[in-house]
């Protein structure tokens, strides 16, 4: 095997990400006519067309797509592992910006945070509280906390918790007072508390149940919309309505019946939430100390449980 076919490919994978030779050529601190060069041999040995080269553009073949998509993950592993070894004593430092859902951080995420700053006190962890499934990498986080439905693509993700429990509870002051649903159904004559998306117009009002193992949703009402889990839980406790939410959030307030269980039984599970990256992000230091931390932690609880 020739080993200058890997430049070859990372030529490839470098111009199919930046849609240009110049921009290849400037990452591997070479001329544009060599990186050229580098994916025509690659081309010749191949017996394949890997690029379509127009005056303007530069994209990827069908067999240059089906290539880099088997070939990619294995390169960045690579070079991922070389400027690992090359730079086993750079310390942890800088700000580490994550970006989560508002009820996460409380019920599940503040053990993980402390316990990770006063490892790493040269690390300033900056956590930004968002509920909208929007691609945060472009507005500079690092990684970012999602359930696993809305996880964004081509990302490294690592499992911190679940299965994730969804419950439906209500105050006994509201429940004396409205009566209590016995079916998911009967929540349409019910004052529901509805959350919003952070800022944007989508509103989670269609609630997922189960029964009989087979899911289904129901479109609930009410007159409160709240974009923050903390608050939508207070309204919850003042007796203003039904609230859904995950079951770490209300656990406490049902044992202390502030808050009453209701249509247990057709309560559903999510897969659970992750933390997720770009594959290039765990070269960072600081991310890669958190990620390390994180599945450090996860071992000792397995270990106590």
């Amino acid at each position: 095997m020739k080993t200058d076919q890997f430049d070859g490919i990372l030529a490839l994978k470098l111009v199919a990400e930046k849609k240009s030779f110049t921009a290849a050529a400037e990452e591997l601190q070479v001329t544009p006519p060599a990186i050229s060069k580098m994916i025509v041999m690659l081309e010749k040995r191949m017996n394949v067309s890997l690029l379509t080269r127009t005056t303007r553009s530069v994209t990827l073949t069908e067999a240059g797509q089906t290539f880099l998509n088997q070939a990619g993950p294995a390169m960045e592993q690579i070079i991922l592992a070389q400027q690992i070894a090359s730079n086993p004593s750079q310390k942890p430092s800088g700000t580490l910006k994550l970006n989560m859902f508002s009820i996460f951080y409380p019920y599940y995420f503040n053990d993980y945070i402390n316990s990770f700053i006063e490892k790493f006190p040269s690390v300033h962890v900056e956590v930004y509280s968002e509920d909208q499934a929007v691609n945060i990498f472009e507005k500079g986080f690092d990684a970012g906390i999602r359930p696993s439905d809305i996880l964004e693509k081509d990302m490294i993700a690592i499992k911190l918790f679940g299965p994730i429990k969804y419950v439906t509870v209500a105050s006994p002051k509201y429940l004396n007072k409205m009566g209590r649903p016995k079916h998911p159904k009967d929540l349409l004559s019910h004052n529901c508390i509805k959350h919003r998306f952070g800022h944007s117009r989508s509103v989670y009002e269609r609630w997922e149940f189960a029964e009989k193992g087979k899911e289904f949703e129901v479109r609930i009402d009410g007159n409160l919309t709240f974009n923050d889990a903390l608050l939508e839980r207070q309204a919850a406790l003042d007796g203003t309505g039904i609230l859904y939410t995950v079951l770490e959030a209300v656990e406490e307030d049902i044992k202390n019946k502030k808050l009453e269980l209701i249509l247990g039984q057709f309560q559903v599970e999510s897969d659970g939430f992750f933390l997720y990256f770009p594959r290039k992000a765990q070269t960072q230091p600081k991310l890669r100390a958190f990620i390390d931390h994180i599945r450090l932690l996860q071992k000792s609880k397995a270990k106590r449980s």
